[in-house]
């Protein structure tokens, strides 16, 4: 495993200020939450896949409302079937069998069998209803599992990935993706820590394909998407995690072919709609920036 099941620093967080603009859709048995760019329909779309806090968690959807408003179609599946677990948790919560679907009303445990046909339904729906031609998917911690297993765009699913803080993710799903993939960890975390950060660049290094690996020191797990914004090493942090996944999106699904490699490409952005105005950030898409 390269990176830790999720803890208790997986529900602890802060909701995040501001107003969610997107429509809750219906894909089959689960709820969406879509967000769609102003103007000409999209080409291009991504998959939010969130924390265990799940699609209802407004933090999340902020996020996919400024994916919206730099271009893409964005999907945020409910992959719990409506059993997230709340911020800060519940009393007597054992989330071993919140995983199992013990809390479930009817059951529905929270594990690939169950959360792989939602994703392989959202990309159905994004290439035929929505006739879209290239597909990101960011997964925050929970969600990190199933960007890495469907990161294979030779076989229709997932063109491009991004990790924030990752969780439960194999060794063999990670040796096992097709396509560019970034993660932004946190120098304080414990279900990502440094030797699983080392053991994923390991494995990185050796499947020739474009990958980042971004260290944001002084904060800790969560921190791109439910941190404490009134700390200013968080707000840094999260602020530049959504900016170099924009980034890392717009390279590799517009510019780029998925089989091409151009490590000593570097992009500067002046224009980037983020959620407190940060404006720019250099980034080279091709490199591993983690610290030896």
């Amino acid at each position: 495993m390269t990176s830790y099941p999720p803890r208790k620093c997986c529900f602890q967080g802060v909701k995040h200020e501001g107003d969610a603009t997107g429509d809750f859709i219906t894909i089959d048995d689960f709820e969406v939450y879509k967000k769609a760019p102003e103007g000409a329909a999209p080409e291009k779309a991504i998959i939010l896949l969130t924390d265990i806090l799940g699609h209802r968690f407004k933090n999340a959807q902020l996020i996919a409302d400024q994916f919206a408003a730099n271009g893409y179609l964005v999907l945020i599946p409910d992959l719990f079937y409506g059993d997230p677990i709340p911020i800060g948790g519940s009393a007597g919560l054992d989330l071993h069998k919140w995983l199992v679907g013990e809390y479930h009303e009817k059951k529905i445990a929270h594990t690939p069998p169950v959360i792989d046909p939602i994703l392989e339904k959202c990309i159905t729906e994004l290439r035929t209803k929505y006739n879209i031609k290239k597909i990101g998917a960011i997964g925050y911690c929970f969600g990190a599992k199933y960007v890495v297993r469907f990161l294979k765009p030779d076989q229709g699913k997932v063109d491009v990935g991004f990790l924030a803080h990752p969780s439960l993710v194999e060794k063999e799903e990670l040796e096992a993706i097709k396509g560019p993939l970034a993660i932004a960890a946190a120098e304080k975390d414990h279900v990502f820590p440094a030797e699983k950060r080392h053991e994923s660049e390991q494995i990185l290094e050796t499947l020739a394909l474009p990958y980042a690996l971004t260290l944001y020191g002084g904060v800790g797990h969560g921190f791109a998407l439910r941190g404490d914004l009134s700390d200013p090493k968080v707000l840094f942090a999260k602020e530049n995690a959504f900016i170099q996944a924009l980034q890392w999106f717009d390279e590799h699904l517009t510019v780029m072919n998925v089989h091409e490699i151009r490590p000593h490409l570097s992009v500067s952005y002046s224009g980037i709609h983020s959620p407190t105005g940060l404006r720019s950030m250099t980034f080279n898409p091709g490199f591993n920036t983690s610290p030896n």
